[in-house]
């Protein structure tokens, strides 16, 4: 019993003996970090943003909220205006109610004037309502005919001036279920075209283009709903948007009724935690009566834009069109900006049945958008199809 103590005595003190320069070296690591963490402490200082992040604050502050006063419009006038500048201002009544007066004026003396007013976040979030008044001018808006075979020799330009008031309200319902609805009065004067191109009566006529003769006034109506998984309308890198739209446009005189449908489909699917994304779109207008009259500058058109971008605004027009796109995004940087490779193909048609996947008018190029979470200010794109190489500057997503 007394060997068995002896041993255990001497155990004891070989572990002893050992851990004392481990607990001393811990005891000195502590120390160490306590000394560094207090050098630390007496160096603080409030974080100071560079220029850089104060900028680009100041931007989305300015661009991308809404708080009363002046700020900037970015938006067109009406397609092919060229580079736009714009202003508003506005005030809130409420908490989510504002009313809103704004005008764009472009390099092409397009004019825009709008009054608005606008209460969001309604019925618990669900429901957005809007009532508008505004005035537009277009002075030299392209024409080059009806269909898909028109030429870029055949190009004329014809000014509109449109008058419109109404009201809409979007809803979001359950399972991201949106529905719309819009009511607006609508009066077009038809005038002659400036610019260099030779003006549209000149070369066409009400035979080939539709309404040229008239001031048609109208009130338009639009019924639509679907689903929209996307975290924003202007800006996404995920989720999708699957609506359908029935459009009624009801003449005055009962000379220009028609009837329209639009369906949507676009779909981002992201790469590798969005370091990348695929992003679709398709969209497909048809005139629903073939006997309807529908006039040459209310057709469904395809060119420029958020469409076929390697050509020029409003290139092709006919009673239905067939639009499809395709990009390849790259996410440099989540909060500003994203660069693409994009696709774009589509048709139209003086029959329905036309529309399919054959002599379809396509273009590729690149492109980057600045964007915040939820908006994309300024969007350039360069495009290049059979008739040459364009550029689009765009207010907007591409879809």
């Amino acid at each position: 019993m007394t060997h068995r103590l002896q041993r255990c005595a001497v155990v004891v003190a070989a572990f002893l003996t050992a851990a004392a320069p481990a607990a001393s070296a811990q005891d000195s690591r502590a120390e160490a970090i306590a000394q560094a963490q207090a050098e630390k402490a007496q160096n603080l200082a409030p974080y100071v943003p560079s220029r850089a992040e104060e900028i680009a604050t100041q931007v989305q502050h300015k661009f991308f909220e809404t708080p009363s006063g002046f700020y900037p419009w970015l938006d067109s006038v009406y397609g092919g205006g060229g580079f736009t500048l714009g202003a508003g201002y506005r005030d809130f009544s409420g908490d989510r109610t504002f009313w809103d007066v704004r005008g764009l004026y472009s390099i092409k003396s397009y004019k825009r004037f709008e009054l608005v007013t606008t209460s969001l976040g309604l019925a618990h979030d669900r429901v957005d309502l809007q009532a508008i008044g505004g005035w537009r001018d277009a002075t030299q808006v392209a024409f080059y005919g009806v269909g898909p075979d028109s030429t870029q020799d055949a190009k004329s330009n014809y000014g509109m001036q449109q008058f419109y008031a109404g009201a809409n309200a979007r809803v979001r319902g359950p399972a991201k279920t949106v529905f719309a609805l819009s009511l607006q009065l609508e009066d077009y004067v038809i005038k002659s075209g400036s610019g260099s191109s030779a003006s549209t009566e000149t070369v066409f006529t009400p035979g080939t283009a539709p309404g040229l003769d008239s001031d048609p006034a109208f009130l338009h109506t639009t019924v639509g709903g679907g689903f929209d998984t996307r975290p924003a309308a202007d800006y996404a890198r995920r989720g999708g948007l699957y609506t359908l739209a029935y459009d009624s446009w009801a003449d005055r005189d009962q000379t220009y009724d028609f009837d329209r449908l639009t369906a949507e489909v676009v779909q981002h699917l992201p790469i590798l935690r969005e370091n990348w994304v695929v992003s679709l779109h398709g969209v497909v207008q048809t005139t629903l009566d073939d006997q309807d009259v529908v006039p040459f500058f209310l057709l469904p058109s395809l060119g420029s834009g958020s469409t076929l971008r390697a050509y020029s605004s409003w290139r092709f027009r006919d009673r239905h069109s067939l639009l499809m796109s395709g990009e390849w995004r790259w996410i440099p940087s989540r909060l500003a900006m994203d660069m693409a490779f994009f696709f774009d193909a589509g048709k139209v048609a003086s029959r329905r049945e036309d529309l399919d996947f054959e002599n379809l008018t396509t273009d590729f190029g690149v492109g980057v958008r600045f964007h915040s979470p939820v908006a994309t200010p300024l969007r350039i794109d360069v495009a290049h199809g059979s008739e040459g190489l364009n550029i689009v500057f765009s207010g907007s997503a591409a879809f």
